[in-house]
């Protein structure tokens, strides 16, 4: 049986453990993510891949509503809230289902059959009689990468296009990223920058230093320029970059 993928996305850890709880009884559900940050979640929605989204309405980054309109579409979406004044305004959005905690499971299971009813109904018929030529394997399509994220600065959530990026730079509790146009500051840390850009497109440097591979214009010994900024390599990061850099040698 094929599993709906779903994340659970809400900013109480009670509230994520009952959903996990009611997807691990339901056999056609798989959650691959539960996370209490609603902007780590968008990115996962908008990367593809996402069949269901369990998603609060009022989180401190970013409100549930505020997802949906910014996501537009891209998955099922069943809101889980203990507030009922959103209901009509969510279903503008085109969601599943609207589920009032605390949530019950045959509601919760109610909603999730719905969905699941709905992805059988678009998805086309096996068949047991086929073409030789269908039984051969198709090549697996390469999992895209996003060409974007979103950031939370200080009054808004912003949208940065990754070839704009030249670099970013940790400070002691946020980042700065630095891009053609501008400087964006966020609330976040290196480690989980790192680990949201795409590999071969960054690469860290440093413990305060992630550039972009294609904005490097000259590299002299230890140290990196990026439109006119001198970036220093680390000596953790040497090793790394300089394989990185000798596979594209001439």
């Amino acid at each position: 049986m094929t599993k709906l993928k779903c994340i659970a996305v809400d900013d109480e850890p009670l509230a994520l453990d009952i959903i996990e709880d009611y997807v691990s009884k339901v056999p056609f559900l798989e959650l691959v993510k539960r996370t209490e940050n609603a902007i780590e979640a968008l990115q996962m929605v908008q990367a593809g891949g996402v069949d269901i989204v369990f998603l609060d309405i009022q989180m401190p980054e970013l409100t549930g509503i505020q997802f949906l309109k910014i996501a537009s579409g891209k998955a099922n979406y069943i809101l889980t809230t203990a507030y009922s004044q959103y209901a009509l305004e969510s279903y503008d959005l085109n969601v599943s289902d609207y589920l009032l905690k605390p949530i019950a499971f045959d509601r919760f299971y109610k909603a999730v059959e719905k969905v699941h009813n709905r992805v059988k109904v678009a998805s086309p018929p096996d068949s047991t009689i086929q073409p030789l030529m269908a039984i051969v394997p198709a090549p697996q399509p390469v999992n895209p990468i996003q060409d974007f994220i979103f950031v939370k600065t200080e009054h808004k959530i912003q949208k940065i296009e990754l070839d704009d990026i030249l670099y970013i730079e940790g400070l002691k509790d946020y980042i700065s990223i630095f891009t053609k146009t501008e400087r964006v500051i966020t609330l976040q840390n290196m480690k989980k920058m790192e680990e949201t850009l795409p590999k071969g497109k960054f690469i860290r440097v440093h413990k305060s230093y992630i550039i972009a591979l294609d904005k490097i214009e000259s590299i002299e010994r230890s140290r990196i320029s990026i439109c006119g900024k001198t970036i220093p390599i680390g000596d953790t990061y040497r090793d790394e970059f300089f394989k990185h850099i000798d596979n594209k040698n001439i």
